[in-house]
């Protein structure tokens, strides 16, 4: 079986298996305690946090360790919205951001405050004069990932944190997907990590607040981790995080390498082996072992199993694989295709053996896929000079496989429309016809669902 969901969550790291193991012997008891038993625990608890202060490029005193990265994220918005109260409540995200950090906007909006949602374009990255257009005199925060955790697309972080420091704004940056690959750069106010992203142990996050960042730790509070994470300290999972950490970051470089020439590998070939596939997020700016596609005309959900029967396990941002039905967020704010979506996410020590039979399996799931979905052409009406295509209750990707079925039969100038009551429906028609060249003219109500006009260009 080849693991290729890395950026759901690394596999443990061998040295996080043996510091996790050996610090259980030492690290069980309370830290704030001054018996012998307490001064050995608090020994691992210091030298966990220098080390992953170290590796994050950050003061000892300017990180605690949190419950989760989710938490981190949290904690950190609640915290820097609550320190700055008196500027205003206005909150800046990208809208490709982990959903923590949209909750957290959803929240804040919730209770009386504001957001604004930067757009990206279609290669998932932020413009950084759309950030810098968007700081306001009542902006409170910004917030921005280092890299995006579906498409592996690296974000402008050290240019959008010096906007924001000339405004006097804090930057917060979800550094989930990155931290272990390196540090991350420019005047950042605010970090947020999760160690199981790295080979560490699920439950254990980071955060770092910058020396004179204005800061309210939000609920109640005790004395652990600077009052910013209540709670008992998991030793032994912090003692791995910050053991592991180090460990990748020492193998980082060479491994960045080999990962970006194997990726570089699927981005390049997977087109020419599969026809009707997009491949998505930013080719250069990007994380080394993320490469993100998605394929015409194919469930996603039905694909991963494929995937999944032939020995690979993959993930998806495609609509067909959620019980929403609603395309992923950020493949949705990046307008390209979401219907056979895979993110193929490489875990450290992942072989060119894994990859090349990665490359041999997809074309077949893929067709196997496309001719269980070869559903009969639906029953279609000439009304006003425009073929109809009834999808209604057909889910994604039926529509656009039964578009593409009727495109030849209209001249060309003349117009297809597709009723669909399927929310993908809305990205994916779009998206279908920028890869086939064909005119997308736009949507309009109908008596039931959507109609989604199409004029045939070629």
């Amino acid at each position: 079986m080849s693991y290729f969901d890395a950026a759901s969550s690394a596999p443990l790291h061998p040295v996080a298996r043996q510091a996790l193991l050996a610090s259980l012997d030492e690290g069980w008891a309370d830290p704030a305690r001054l018996y012998r038993e307490g001064r050995k625990a608090r020994l691992l608890l210091d030298a966990a946090r220098e080390a992953a202060a170290e590796a994050v490029g950050c003061r000892p005193d300017e990180l605690v360790f949190t419950g989760s990265g989710t938490r981190a994220v949290h904690s950190g918005i609640a915290g820097a919205l609550a320190g700055r109260r008196r500027v205003g409540r206005h909150l800046i995200v990208s809208a490709v951001e982990h959903s923590s950090v949209l909750h957290s906007a959803e929240a804040l909006v919730a209770e009386g405050g504001s957001s604004t949602e930067v757009p990206v374009d279609r290669t998932g990255a932020v413009s950084v004069a759309a950030y810098a257009d968007s700081l306001r005199s009542d902006t409170a925060l910004a917030c921005l990932q280092s890299a995006n955790h579906e498409v592996g697309t690296v974000q402008p972080v050290a240019e959008v944190a010096e906007a924001c420091r000339a405004v006097g704004v804090p930057l917060l940056v979800d550094a989930a997907q990155s931290l272990g690959w390196g540090q991350v750069e420019g005047a950042w106010s605010l970090l947020t990590a999760s160690a199981h992203k790295w080979g560490g142990p699920a439950g254990v996050g980071l955060l770092v607040v910058r020396k004179g960042v204005r800061f309210a730790a939000q609920g109640p509070v005790d004395e652990r981790e600077s009052g910013r994470a209540p709670g008992f300290e998991n030793i032994p999972a912090v003692v791995a995080a910050a053991a592991s950490l180090r460990a990748v970051r020492t193998e980082a470089a060479q491994e960045a390498l080999r990962l970006r020439e194997l990726t570089e590998r699927i981005r390049a070939r997977v087109p020419k082996l599969v026809p009707g596939v997009d491949v998505v997020g930013d080719p250069v700016r990007r994380l080394p072992g993320i490469v993100t596609f998605s394929c015409l005309y194919v469930d996603g959900e039905t694909l991963l199993h494929e995937l999944d029967r032939a020995g690979f396990s993959v993930s998806s941002g495609s609509s067909c694989t959620s019980s929403t039905l609603t395309p992923s967020h950020v493949l949705k704010a990046m307008g390209v295709l979401s219907e056979g979506n895979v993110r193929v996410s490489l875990p450290r020590g992942a072989t060119e053996e894994d990859v090349e039979r990665f490359l041999a399996v997809l074309p077949g799931a893929v067709a196997g896929v496309r001719e269980k979905l070869g559903a009969q052409t639906p029953v279609t009406a000439v009304e006003e000079e425009s073929l109809v295509v009834d999808a209604l209750g057909k889910r994604c990707p039926i529509p656009v496989i039964e578009l593409a079925k009727v495109i030849g039969d209209v001249p060309v100038g003349g117009t297809v429309k597709v009723l669909s009551d399927d929310e993908a429906a809305r990205l994916d028609i779009p998206a279908w016809c920028e890869m086939r060249g064909q005119e997308y003219v736009g949507e309009e109500r109908a008596p039931k669902g959507t109609a989604y006009l199409i004029r045939r260009a070629t």
